[in-house]
């Protein structure tokens, strides 16, 4: 089965290969799989199973193909175009912060050699957070193999010709899951308790990205996040920048920002939170597009 679903019109500045490079950054990925032509992911939408890939073969337009499942109806089919549009950050436009780019010393190089790189987002915020949580204080490969222990464990799953996809687990999976449980998947226990506590309250109604985003700023929305026990400012900013749509969003405290600038203006240290800010100054309204083009120079 090879349905064409719907096309995606692409804004410019956008290069798929461009974002497809990103996608394929780490080998331990779980959650979709890449070549140089698309990508193709799993979804569970209204208990049916749907394996949907993405490619852009003109350029213009991206296509959004059915391999295997049912088509699905209006209203599922509206919420795939919507998780697409966010997972590639396609309403933005990229106008002003190419023309900000160009103007600064540290971000021309890589706006013009990764010219078209969109956020790759995060659309679900129980995936973000928990994305976010294994992430932090390890190095990018460990927090990958918790993804991937913690998705086979408790996510979906779809074998499709001698490939198996998976879906990352929803909150409500979690209900009756104990701390030992997680740490038995190498999670400390912090992060355990953290993980089921951020499940049990998205599962719950008691957080949820819709919420947040109509808090009455990206500000709001952090400190509710930080309210969480085990939730701290690098992970309420990389929520921030990944889930909620916030260009303003800096997580000073990130390692591989500090180690790109580090790199790119051969300082003999890793410059501190201070002169982070002070190095964003120009970068306005644009630091989280900033930070991951800079994570870019590092791979």
């Amino acid at each position: 089965m090879n349905d064409l679903l719907f096309e995606l019109p692409l804004p410019e500045f956008f290069d798929f290969g461009v974002c497809l490079e990103y996608l394929n950054r780490s080998p331990l990925e779980c959650l979709y799989r890449t070549d140089q032509e698309g990508v193709t992911r799993y979804f569970n939408l209204d208990n049916q199973p749907l394996l949907i890939r993405l490619t852009a073969p003109g350029g213009s337009r991206m296509h959004v193909t059915l391999l295997h499942g049912d088509i699905p109806g209006p209203g599922a089919a509206e919420w795939l175009a919507r998780y697409i549009r966010e997972w590639f950050d396609l309403d933005r436009d990229l106008v002003p912060f190419y023309q900000l780019a160009q103007a600064d010393p540290l971000l021309a190089p890589l706006a013009e050699q990764h010219r078209g790189l969109r956020i790759v987002g995060i659309p679900d915020l129980f995936e973000a957070l928990c994305w976010a949580i294994l992430g932090q204080q390890v190095n990018l490969a460990f927090a990958y193999r918790l993804k991937q222990q913690l998705t086979a464990a408790y996510g979906g799953s779809l074998e499709w010709e001698g490939h198996v996809y998976y879906a990352f687990p929803g909150p409500e999976v979690f209900a009756d899951v104990q701390p030992e449980e997680l740490c038995a998947l190498q999670l400390t226990r912090s992060k355990a308790r953290t993980v089921l506590d951020v499940a049990d309250l998205i599962a719950s109604g008691g957080l949820s990205r819709e919420s947040l985003l109509a808090l009455p700023s990206p500000d709001a929305a952090e400190q509710r996040l930080l309210q969480i026990r085990g939730i701290g400012p690098w992970t309420s900013q990389y929520v921030r920048m990944r889930c909620l749509d916030d260009t303003t969003a800096f997580p000073v405290g990130d390692v591989g920002l500090q180690n790109a600038v580090k790199f790119l203006t051969g300082m003999d240290r890793k410059p501190t939170p201070a002169e982070l800010l002070k190095l964003a100054e120009p970068w306005r309204g644009w630091e989280a597009y900033a930070t991951f083009y800079l994570w870019r120079a590092l791979y």
